[in-house]
């Protein structure tokens, strides 16, 4: 981890003499997840926040890299997927008109808590542990307001699994509010 954030920060420092703009700020929002792979599985809602950075190249191509922790997983009658992550997503900004931009990019997310519960064979529950990591691509849309605001709506399609043993990944509809500083 300590090494992909160095390689983000010096992208942002080692680009910055051929940037139009540098973002700096805070954003919050609220994810809709689910876990893919098992239809008695519903959304779970919950929250993400955290700092991001992004760098406009021009008028209509910029980078941006968010830090976030993120509520994630899903609820069942039976168990309950509580994953909690804090991911990194790397999108481009392709900007159609002024502020309005799509988004496309991986997200790296790391574990920090795993509570997963499932119906066991004599009837009680037990516990799993869920991948250390999760490896996702974004897509979205964003708009970026000329007084600081940002708004974004962004789908994460997981490609990792979220149990070793079985298909299940991470699916993540988030909705933010951010401000930035520059």
């Amino acid at each position: 981890m300590k090494k992909l954030i160095v390689a983000v920060v010096t992208l942002f420092i080692g680009t910055t003499a051929f940037s139009q703009g540098i973002d700096l700020g805070v954003k919050a929002g609220v994810n809709f997840a689910s876990i893919s792979g098992a239809s008695e599985y519903s959304n779970r809602t919950g929250f993400q926040a955290g700092i991001f950075a992004g760098i406009k190249f021009t008028d209509k191509v910029g980078v941006q890299a968010d830090v976030l922790y993120s509520q994630q997983g899903a609820e069942f009658d039976a168990g309950k997927f509580d994953l909690n992550y804090v991911n990194i997503p790397i999108v481009a900004k392709i900007y159609l008109v002024k502020g309005l931009n799509l988004q496309a990019g991986p997200q790296f997310g790391f574990i920090v808590k795993d509570e997963i519960y499932q119906p066991g064979n004599g009837g009680g529950l037990f516990k799993e542990n869920a991948e250390k990591s999760d490896v996702s691509a974004i897509i979205g849309a964003g708009y970026d307001f000329p007084f600081g605001i940002r708004l974004d709506a962004r789908y994460n399609f997981g490609f990792t699994d979220v149990l070793s043993n079985d298909k299940s990944k991470n699916n993540v509809l988030s909705l933010a509010i951010g401000y930035s500083f520059l």
